[in-house]
């Protein structure tokens, strides 16, 4: 219980405060969620357990985006805060998150903010890559990245000058095959869905 208070009290202080330690200017999660993210991130690491709140705040945001009744709970506001925290916190339990992250989620909770944990996670992962001096590629393929395939899309990735860089996921079937890589700012889109759009057009203007 005095962990829990502890841990509340510290969370509330560098989110009230907006005070955040030094970072890369790449971590661009400011505001509400970066706060917390950047206090999760820093307890995390003077506790030596950085490694495992990280892969387990990559779970958790996983599990949120799986299951819709949980994200029904995070975001109802019309719930009794002792009621969603306890549900929330049973899941987490059952599911064998550690209790550094079960005791953040209840300041969460407590602060009733549990609406925005999902972007909460998402800031963290962002922060957790800043302070690696990587960058991101967002990658959207019609069906999951064969081992290969991944393999072959950092060479590209380095070749263009992306040597530190972390790939992130996803899958949209409504792009018919290819890829649409996304880095920062530049977007690389060579999906089959984007090609024919583009060849319509062009037979359009050939009309």
């Amino acid at each position: 219980m005095e962990c829990r208070r502890a841990q509340k009290e510290r969370t509330e202080r560098v989110v009230a405060s907006g005070v955040t330690t030094a970072q890369p200017v790449a971590f661009a999660a400011n505001g509400l969620e970066g706060r917390y993210a950047t206090a999760l991130y820093d307890l995390a690491a003077e506790q030596r357990q950085l490694d495992t709140v990280l892969d387990e705040g990559a779970a958790l945001a996983r599990l949120i985006d799986e299951s819709a009744p949980l994200r029904t709970v995070l975001a109802d506001r019309r719930l009794d805060i002792k009621v969603s925290s306890a549900a929330v916190l049973a899941v987490l339990e059952a599911q064998g998150f550690g209790q550094l992250l079960r005791n953040f989620v209840g300041v969460v909770a407590e602060n009733r903010r549990l609406p925005v944990l999902r972007r909460v996670l998402s800031a963290l992962d962002a922060l957790a890559i800043a302070r690696r001096g990587e960058v991101v590629a967002e990658v959207v393929s019609v069906a999951p990245l064969s081992s290969e395939q991944r393999a072959q899309l950092q060479v590209r990735l380095a070749e263009a000058g992306y040597s530190r860089i972390t790939i992130r996921e996803r899958v949209d079937s409504s792009l018919l095959g290819g890829l649409v890589v996304r880095v920062g700012a530049k977007l690389y889109d060579a999906s089959l869905k984007s090609r024919l759009f583009r060849l319509h057009y062009a037979m359009k203007g050939a009309a």
